[in-house]
């Protein structure tokens, strides 16, 4: 029997991909609805393959990757989103993550992803590599005082100065006037695009391009 973890927030999205996957009876599946049960099932056992979905209430889909490769470095992960992951793709990477599964994956797409995954191989959509071949272009430097062709949005320059301020995702939820969700998965891009991987790098790097509003420079100088 093959032992999986399977960590998501959404209880239909949580039971749908259970039942998914034990529909072959090879596997067993093993759930958690939160980052903090997902730790105590990680401490306390082994599974062949990890699948954690990449927004996830306080701790997300990469610091649980983290945690498990700490743990054990030939683990198996998968990160399940709806999002497109070009913007994190590489701390993701980093963090050891072994491939991606869409939400909206059909139960043949998911058998064959958890399939590979377990055989160390990965399966990338076409429309992903598209986009990689576009970050290419989107990375490179382009302007003369050598600074990237990193940018932000409005809304992700918002989050990441609510962030500066030392406020919590809920606070940050409630000044912006969005979910915590959203939250997570603003700071979460945010993260991707500037290739780091807590809030304090990503206050300092976006300060180091001058992608947050001048008041960042002004209070941290």
């Amino acid at each position: 029997m093959i032992n999986i973890l399977l960590v998501d927030d959404h209880p239909s999205v949580r039971e749908g991909t259970k039942a998914m996957i034990e529909a072959d009876n090879q596997y067993q599946v093993t759930l958690a609805a939160s980052g903090e049960e997902a730790i105590e099932r990680i401490e306390s056992s082994s599974y062949d393959l990890y699948i954690f979905d990449l927004f996830i209430d306080t701790i997300n889909g990469i610091d649980l990757t983290k945690r498990v490769i700490a743990k054990d470095a030939e683990a198996n992960v998968l990160i399940m989103t709806g999002f497109d992951i070009e913007s994190h793709f590489n701390i993701l990477m980093e963090a050891g993550a072994g491939g991606f599964i869409s939400k909206t994956a059909s139960k043949d797409q998911l058998l064959t992803a958890i399939k590979c995954a377990l055989r160390k191989e990965a399966i990338l959509p076409i429309s992903f590599l598209q986009q990689l071949r576009q970050i290419e272009f989107k990375g490179v430097i382009n302007d003369g005082d050598a600074k990237s062709g990193i940018s932000l949005n409005e809304k992700e320059q918002q989050v990441l100065y609510e962030a500066s301020l030392g406020k919590s995702n809920k606070e940050i939820a409630q000044s912006l006037m969005i979910s915590q969700r959203m939250v997570e998965y603003h700071l979460t891009k945010i993260f991707g695009t500037l290739n780091v991987s807590s809030r304090g790098e990503a206050v300092a790097k976006a300060r180091e391009l001058r992608l947050l509003p001048r008041e960042v420079f002004t209070n941290n100088s």
